[in-house]
């Protein structure tokens, strides 16, 4: 099990889309569609002296170039310091 400190926040993004479009059309890998600046996450696991209350499986919006990825004993985890976390969504 990991536990982030040092206010960091272990986050799931969601999959990135395949190469192909709405009508089917497959894409050279090499196509690179104008990304968005920020992305929803699920929250994993925070650290204890992260700023706000943040529960496993609450959705947050991330900025992406903030986004970390560590690779620890062949185990991708995905990271954010909370300071680069600029929402909570809540579900209704």
């Amino acid at each position: 099990m990991f536990k982030p400190v040092n206010r960091y926040v272990w986050i799931s993004l969601p999959t990135a889309p395949q190469n192909t479009t709405e009508s089917g059309i497959v894409l050279p890998d090499d196509f690179k569609p104008t990304e968005e600046k920020f992305t929803t996450a699920i929250v994993e696991a925070a650290a204890e002296d992260v700023r706000f209350c943040l529960d496993p499986g609450v959705q947050i919006v991330v900025d992406k170039s903030m986004v970390e990825e560590v690779n620890v004993d062949n185990q991708l985890f995905t990271l954010v310091q909370d300071n680069y976390i600029l929402g909570v969504l809540k579900t209704t």
